[in-house]
């Protein structure tokens, strides 16, 4: 269950997995205090690695939404999520599908890392089929991605 936060007005709680949504994903962090999010930056700026990384609330969310996501199975306590959170700062070893930002926060919270959003996707091979197209896509120089359109209809 996820509850809508006005996170201009608001103080999300310490140790908080929030999220946040982008065109065709949702983004996970951390909620660490101070108007700071630790966070995967993975594939956010380039095709390059990201590294996680501590930001501003702001720049976590570019704009969009955040939410906070109810990680009713957490073992570890707000300040320990925090300190897991904060263990892997600078780490760069970013894998959309082992080791992205949901696989992260969950590892903070719960001790286990696991994305639904990585096990929906290979479970139905349409939309693996294209997440693969729209991948090719980008690799090769950010092309029009119409052409991957057509199979979510």
């Amino acid at each position: 269950m996820m509850q809508t936060t006005a996170w201009p007005d608001v103080d999300f709680p310490l140790g908080a997995h929030i999220v946040t949504p982008r065109r065709w994903y949702t983004h996970h962090g951390i909620y660490v205090g101070a108007g700071q999010v630790v966070h995967y930056q993975g594939l956010s700026t380039s095709l390059r690695r990201g590294r996680i990384a501590k930001v501003s609330l702001a720049e976590f969310a570019g704009g969009r939404s955040v939410h906070v996501r109810d990680e009713a199975q957490a073992v570890f306590a707000d300040f320990e999520v925090v300190a897991r959170a904060c263990s892997r700062l600078g780490e760069g070893a970013y894998d959309v599908l082992r080791n992205n930002c949901e696989h992260f926060c969950s590892w903070c919270a719960v001790g286990v890392a696991r994305s639904s959003q990585v096990e929906r996707l290979l479970s139905n091979p349409r939309a693996l089929t294209f997440a693969a197209r729209l991948l090719t896509a980008l690799i090769n120089g950010w092309t029009s991605t119409r052409d991957a359109l057509p199979l979510l209809n």
